[in-house]
């Protein structure tokens, strides 16, 4: 018997801080790749700092994993820093879109009292189809997407997750402390 504990495999969203370079998002995936972990989703957006990117990155493993790959991306060069969280210490969100042919609307009110009912709204109307957008997470998402089907759903597409923490760590202070350290040591802890 394995004396080992087998640990458990969940979500893990990490936040990366990076210098406003081209190459890293292979630099960063490179690192997945070594340990055979796939990346769920990825989203990269300029952060309130000017000249530092956000990279957010959901992935599902082991803590052990995760503490990993997060060390190892804090070696990166451009890398200022590197912070790994559990769903409940972020506040996050996807949006999804849904194409859907127009007659489905003409039918009826189901659609429509489907799209408000789920928090949804209609984007776009065209001859052929209407467009919704659907803020919320995954499950959400993926709900609303499961009831549009039946109706001739043409296309579907949801974003990478973006996430802010939910501690009271500004970007800004972190950055000023790292280049006051000239260090890309800092902890998540230090602020």
């Amino acid at each position: 018997m394995n004396s080992q504990k087998k640990q458990e495999i969940r979500d893990f969203t990490l936040s990366v801080l990076t210098e406003d370079k081209a190459g890293l998002i292979n630099q960063l995936t490179i690192v997945f790749t070594k340990r055979k972990i796939n990346i769920n989703s990825l989203n990269v957006s300029n952060s309130e700092v000017a000249g530092v990117s956000r990279f957010t990155i959901v992935t599902r493993t082991s803590r052990d994993m995760i503490d990993k790959i997060v060390k190892q991306i804090r070696k990166l060069i451009d890398v200022l820093g590197a912070f790994v969280y559990e769903d409940d210490q972020i506040f996050y969100q996807e949006i999804a879109l849904y194409k859907v042919p127009t007659k489905a609307f003409i039918n009826g009110n189901s659609v429509e009292n489907l799209v408000r009912n789920s928090g949804a709204r209609i984007l776009v109307v065209e001859e052929e189809h209407i467009i919704i957008e659907k803020t919320g997470h995954s499950k959400e998402t993926h709900d609303l997407y499961q009831k549009l089907e039946p109706f001739g759903l043409l296309e579907f597409i949801r974003s990478g997750r973006v996430a802010v923490s939910k501690s009271i760590r500004k970007t800004e202070a972190y950055i000023k402390g790292l280049e006051a350290s000239n260090s890309n040591k800092l902890s998540i802890k230090d602020f």
